[in-house]
């Protein structure tokens, strides 16, 4: 088995793999990540590739390498199990004086892994800014699903050592795509109407399986749960067969509501520092 070990970011949402995952870096962990990260693409340090072992003497849990300027920043996007997140702090608050504790590992209790759901995904962080108060504006885009074996808080911030998991198609995932999106448009349209507004025509949607079975999981309105257990399916065709349950499902409810209050609230990204 080769892992590798990658700083580590929680967060109250999913990231899939093609997604776009806005940041605001305000902790003091979180911008040490970033500063590593910014680091290593000017000091053209190596990064460590999946094929490497944790053990390596490359890599260490408190200090992971960092990519060199040709060479995606990458960090593992995980989410927050529901109530573990401890700590008396507010979501993108610098007041340092809301946090009940210090240091890496905290709001997350004494093991942080089992604050954390097991399947995360690899982000590359394509823009690193930092502003005049040391705060941090990051763009990334979600890569490869990962397992997460172990979490170390010896350092500046979360690393986790993280196994690559396999895109395996499945069983007919190209026949369950097709099924996919036209349940997909029905239930934009279903949405659309329930909010009183217009459905706009925009790029056409893919027609690659996974593709398809990752953008339906981040553009439908589900909660946290179901959007891992997305994530986290066997295979392509796992995938798109629970998500054709789950918008055949919403469709149905839509259609007897007069109205959606509110649903921009469970899709805009968020940051849980």
């Amino acid at each position: 088995m080769t892992t590798a070990r990658l700083p580590l970011f929680p967060l109250n949402s999913v990231l899939f793999p093609g997604l776009v995952l806005p940041l605001n870096i305000f902790e003091e962990r979180y911008r040490a990540m970033m500063r590593d990260l910014s680091k290593g693409a000017d000091s053209g340090e190596s990064a460590p590739s999946p094929d490497q072992s944790a053990s390596s003497s490359s890599t260490s849990a408190s200090s992971p390498s960092s990519p060199s300027e040709d060479e995606p920043r990458r960090f593992v996007a995980v989410a927050i199990r529901d109530g573990h997140e401890v700590a008396a702090t507010a979501p993108g608050m610098p007041d340092s004086t809301t946090m009940a504790e210090r240091g890496p590992a905290a709001g997350f209790g004494p093991d942080p892994v089992q604050a954390f759901h097991r399947v995360g995904c690899i982000a590359d962080a394509a823009t690193i800014r930092e502003r005049e108060d040391g705060s941090y504006e990051v763009l990334a885009t979600g890569t490869t699903r990962v397992k997460i074996l172990s979490v170390d808080a010896s350092g500046p911030y979360l690393t986790a050592e993280v196994e690559e998991l396999p895109e395996e198609p499945g069983d007919d995932a190209g026949a369950l795509a097709e099924g996919v999106l036209r349940a997909f448009r029905s239930y934009q349209k279903r949405l659309a109407g329930a909010r009183e507004r217009s459905l706009t025509s925009g790029a056409e949607l893919p027609d690659e399986p996974s593709v398809v079975s990752y953008l339906v999981a981040a553009a439908t309105v589900l909660d946290i749960p179901a959007r891992q257990r997305l994530l986290q399916a066997p295979d392509t065709a796992s995938r798109l067969r629970e998500e054709l349950r789950l918008l055949r499902a919403e469709t149905a409810v839509i259609r007897h509501l007069p109205s959606v209050p509110a649903v921009d609230l469970t899709v805009a990204p968020t940051s849980p520092n």
